[in-house]
């Protein structure tokens, strides 16, 4: 077997590649081995608001009960509520079943351990071993040792609680729209929101099970640009499907990524002296202008693989106070274990309110260098093809020389898509098209 784990979890086509049986014995395996067995364990689970979550979720808490582990109920939460309520609850592990930005056939897997970190490539490794020893040697409960569900009803607002404590003051007089892409902050962001004193217009905040990221939220915020000039908000914010990841939207309709919210958060922070070693974790596909912005006020970067957990490594290592991606997956560590897009769109609306700036003022110390991203479809067989065939290799290598001093080139293989990203930046936005798309084109042509 194929390691089962992506670079977030277990994710595919639920029912398909995502099969009850495999949520069933994941439900089982990771009960077994994230948990101290001098007590009777006890599995938060939360999940987003996709048509399959309920059969995955009980596929998943029957694998769970099966172990004789306790699985604790929330029901529809964000992704960082779940890493958040396992700490809070006492709880030995934490599971959310979310597939984050992707479409509504897919699904996913996600653990928490029982400070709300995701899991090390080494424990989901002994997750996956289990499995396929088909539990071998371990203890077939019956009786009063199997495991019971519990229903906790109040996980919305214990969230919505601790969201709103991360902010000193109130929001009232800032009138805010919401894209919550009918995922799981169709709730817990207007409750926020409010409860700070805010003014809230929400769209995209009636899930069906079907329309989860459709055409809507942090992938698709074309929408909420619209709705924010047209009813004359002071900003917008657009949540993902699991709520963990979070893009802003200026007074004039203009997107504001995770990259231009860092830079307006880390200068925040350093001013008020809460800035820990003057440094911001980002990924190689941060824009080259954060790194800019953030020098002007002495701040260092420190840069990771694409990723959230690899960005989380580094802040754990350092101690580091903020970093994230500029998709919007953007980590308070001070506040939560993960990326929360409730909390860094709360810190936003704070700073526009505490400054007395509006975010195209705030967004404005930050010069965002011509960047493309072209997708390449291959295989997931070939997703290493660009360091293997000379050809793409001579290729890239021409295309850096061309940008040597002024840009870069950056290929990235998809963790949970059969895609490899083509990433150009420089200064000369038609040239990198044509050089990114002829890029992408070449690997495709070579891998299928």
């Amino acid at each position: 077997m194929s390691r089962i784990f992506g670079t977030d979890g277990v994710r595919g086509i639920a029912n398909s590649e995502l099969t009850v049986e495999l949520a069933y014995k994941l439900g089982k395996a990771g009960a077994y081995v994230l948990t101290n067995t001098l007590h009777r364990p006890k599995i938060l689970v939360g999940m987003d608001t996709r048509i399959s979550g309920d059969m995955l979720e009980s596929a998943l808490v029957a694998g769970i009960l099966s172990s004789g582990a306790e699985a604790i109920c929330v029901g529809v939460v964000p992704t960082p509520a779940v890493a958040y309520l396992t700490r809070k609850y006492g709880a030995d592990a934490g599971v959310v079943i979310s597939a984050s930005h992707n479409p509504v056939e897919y699904n996913g897997i996600k653990f928490f351990n029982k400070d709300g970190f995701k899991l090390s490539d080494e424990l989901e490794d002994n997750i996956q071993a289990l499995i396929e020893k088909n539990f071998e040697g371990i203890e077939v409960v019956t009786g009063e040792k199997l495991g019971k569900k519990v229903v906790v009803d109040n996980a919305t607002q214990d969230y919505v609680d601790f969201a709103v404590s991360t902010v000193k003051g109130d929001l009232k007089g800032l009138k805010i729209a919401i894209d919550c892409a009918n995922g799981a902050s169709y709730k817990t962001s207007e409750l926020a929101l409010k409860k700070l004193g805010a003014e809230v217009l929400a769209i995209n905040n009636i899930p069906d099970g079907c329309n989860i990221n459709k055409n809507c939220g942090s992938t698709h915020p074309e929408g909420l640009m619209k709705f924010v000039v047209e009813n004359k908000c002071d900003l917008g914010l657009a949540f993902d499907g699991d709520a963990d990841r979070c893009l802003a939207v200026d007074e004039n309709g203009k997107l504001i990524n995770g990259d231009f919210m860092m830079v307006i958060a880390a200068k925040h922070l350093k001013a008020q002296g809460k800035l820990h070693k003057d440094t911001v974790v980002v990924t190689v596909m941060s824009n080259l202008g954060l790194d800019i912005a953030l020098k002007e006020d002495n701040i260092k970067t420190v840069k990771t693989k694409v990723g959230d957990r690899y960005v989380l490594e580094e802040m754990k290592k350092e101690g580091y106070s903020i970093g994230g991606e500029q998709s919007g997956h953007v980590i308070f560590l001070d506040y939560n274990t993960t990326g929360d897009g409730l909390v860094s769109g709360l810190q936003l609306a704070a700073t526009v309110k505490e400054s007395g700036k509006t975010v195209s003022e705030l967004a404005s110390a930050m010069t965002e260098l011509p960047q493309v991203l072209v997708n390449a479809k291959v295989p997931n067989s070939m997703k290493n093809i660009h360091n293997e065939d000379e050809e793409i290799k001579v290729e890239i290598s021409k295309m850096e020389k061309k940008l040597e001093g002024e840009g870069r080139v950056l290929i990235r293989p998809s963790g949970t898509e059969p895609l490899v990203r083509v990433m150009l930046e420089g200064k000369n936005q038609n040239e990198l098209d044509e050089m990114a798309h002829a890029l992408a084109k070449l690997i495709e042509q070579k891998a299928n």
